[in-house]
């Protein structure tokens, strides 16, 4: 795995992981409140998460570190990937597997010339194939589009319909859905043709994240 240290720390190796992009890609909501999140990370990884973004628009970098190590070590136990939104120098701080970059964020060039040619690089493309292309052009290893369903995280954000998958020409990469997916509605999503659904709400705030993981994996059936 690729690991690249700031200029004077210590470099650090990790063990080589292969899981693929595929499955469901659990995204952390944003909170302050570690003792909430940790155990549902560890939740959602038991329940058959495969990949784990962490996302936090804190303006607290102490804070954002400690949530981030921690759940990277819950991803390393369960051999999953641990994918950083945005914030590339954390990323690359930690060692992470890669990061999710969204339009207005770092672009996709260059978070891929600051973690190098192994790491995954994740991109928003909303309802839009053309930014879909440019992503990959640019680099990019996987592409996510949405809202799919209204999505109580992002309101206000560009929806995207289900039957844009299906209409999508050989990208040549994973496909990611994401916004408002919920183990009510997984198997709408699954048969639309996307390789990877990605799932604040439905997962982080159920009763009991570690079912609802296991009945989105189901619904794919």
């Amino acid at each position: 795995m690729r690991t690249r240290p700031s200029k004077g720390e210590p470099v650090l190796i990790y063990p080589s992981l292969s899981p693929s992009l595929d499955g469901l890609y659990a995204v952390t909501p944003d909170t302050p409140d570690s003792d909430w999140l940790m155990p549902r990370v560890s939740a959602v990884l038991a329940g058959g998460a495969r990949i784990v973004q962490y996302r936090s628009k804190s303006h607290d970098a102490g804070l954002r570190r400690e949530q981030a190590t921690e759940i990277q070590a819950l991803c390393r136990e369960h051999r999953a990937l641990f994918i950083v939104n945005d914030d590339v120098s954390l990323a690359e701080r930690l060692g992470a597997d890669g990061v999710h970059v969204g339009r207005g964020d770092t672009s996709v060039t260059e978070a891929r010339r600051l973690l190098g040619p192994q790491a995954i690089i994740g991109a928003t493309c909303h309802d839009r194939p053309e930014l879909a292309r440019q992503a990959i052009t640019a680099g990019a290893s996987y592409v996510a589009f949405g809202a799919v369903f209204p999505s109580a995280t992002k309101p206000d954000v560009v929806s995207a319909p289900l039957t844009l998958f299906a209409d999508l020409p050989p990208l040549g990469v994973p496909v990611a859905a994401i916004g408002g997916i919920t183990v009510e509605n997984a198997s709408l999503a699954w048969r639309a043709g996307t390789n990877m659904l990605a799932v604040i709400a439905g997962l982080f705030y159920s009763a009991d994240p570690a079912t609802a993981a296991r009945a989105i994996l189901a619904a794919r059936r």
